[in-house]
């Protein structure tokens, strides 16, 4: 199964909980980003797009499971960056482990076989594997060749070694469904346990901009791959309506809050995706965000976003409100054709405001007094 049973039951059981006692907003997984360091740099990414002082930052041990203590989500994704140039980080991953949490450590799998020892299978772990596609495609998407091949053989040793391990995968404009449907059957005969699938979203520093998606491109890709993949056993860690969604066959609203995200900044505004700000607590993200903001239809940035991080809780939500819509989709798989569901208008969002150099900026100033102190610390 993509999911463990046992992930599910505590999920599903922490979701129905805050459902029945009126919680109009909750996280469900935590987005943890202990560093934005990179060993790659890829062309879609606007992670790493940051002056050396602020790559050079971690999250401590004690930061990284107070966030989690913080927030409650039972799920913590660690992304980055890529995690594992963090010194510390199976400690992190023991200790969200000890909180009964179920850990999905993202990376692109370069260190993953060195660093393999510090880490024992546990049904709350899975190593979650960066993979845009076939060899070609993917090393084309992370821009240095031979990555796939390091990928693979860093799967292949985990699944050895028992543990759980996902891929994660980004499509971009111009994805073939022939080759993503291919790439998904043989990422699943290898023996993978899931995989988590999201179109690419716009980062407004990444250096590629040419090749993002529109709604429109998305979910006509999505129902094209989908048609390839009926009757072919392909796992997938998300939920069903999620899915459906991307097919054009739900209209969502997306819930930022279910996807909450602590980095070297503090807790981010509003999302995964967008820095508009940073809150010190997340009682301070939470009672001080401007929800209503942000998303598709109410501000210009979100127009064309249709990522897990967004929409994967508000799916889930759903689900809970109406199971037997949840239970015909599992039955009878994503529709592929036929009209898809209206969208959401945009004639009434705000325009976009471009606020990332304003943080970036004090955080430097930040990083500028903090170094004499450090210099006399002999830090």
């Amino acid at each position: 199964m993509a999911v463990p049973l046992l992930q599910s039951a505590m999920v599903g059981a922490y979701v129905v909980g805050r459902h029945l006692r009126g919680v109009k907003r909750y996280p469900l997984v935590l987005m943890l980003e202990p560093l934005f360091r990179c060993n790659l740099a890829c062309a879609g990414c606007g992670k790493i797009d940051y002056p050396a002082p602020l790559l050079n930052r971690r999250l401590s041990v004690d930061e990284c499971l107070d966030a989690a203590n913080d927030c409650g989500a039972p799920v913590v994704s660690i992304a980055g960056g890529e995690p594992l140039l963090h010194a510390e980080m199976a400690q992190v991953v023991e200790g969200l482990i000890k909180q009964r949490r179920f850990v999905y450590l993202c990376t692109n799998a370069l260190l993953m076989e060195k660093r393999m020892d510090q880490y024992k299978p546990s049904p709350f772990f899975t190593w979650s594997v960066h993979l845009d596609g076939s060899r070609e495609e993917h090393d084309a998407a992370v821009c240095q060749g031979g990555v796939y091949d390091r990928a693979v053989a860093a799967i292949k040793e985990a699944k050895k070694r028992g543990f759980r391990v996902n891929i994660n995968c980004t499509l971009f404009d111009g994805a073939n469904p022939d080759k993503v449907s291919d790439f998904f059957t043989e990422a699943m005969a290898a023996g993978i346990d899931g995989i988590t699938v999201s179109p690419g979203y716009a980062y407004e520093r990444a250096p590629d901009q040419a090749h993002f998606l529109n709604r429109q491109r998305t979910k006509q890709l999505f129902r094209d791959i989908f048609k390839r993949g009926e009757g072919k056993k392909w796992q997938f860690s998300q939920s069903p309506l999620f899915l459906d969604f991307l097919a054009g066959n739900q209209t969502y609203q997306c819930s930022p809050w279910g996807n909450p995200t602590r980095n070297i900044f503090g807790w981010q505004r509003p999302c995964y995706l967008l820095g508009e700000g940073y809150a010190k607590t997340y009682s301070e993200l939470m009672d001080g965000t401007d929800w209503d903001a942000y998303g598709t239809g109410n501000y210009e940035k979100c127009a064309d976003c249709m990522v897990h991080s967004g929409y994967e809780a508000t799916a889930v939500a759903d689900t809970i409100r109406n199971p037997l819509k949840a239970l015909s989709v599992v039955r009878k798989g994503m529709k592929t054709d036929g009209e898809m569901a209206p969208d959401i208008p945009l004639d009434r969002q705000r325009p976009a405001e471009y606020v990332f150099s304003r943080h970036v900026e004090q955080a430097l100033t930040e990083e500028d007094r903090a170094s004499p102190k450090r210099r006399r610390a002999g830090g």
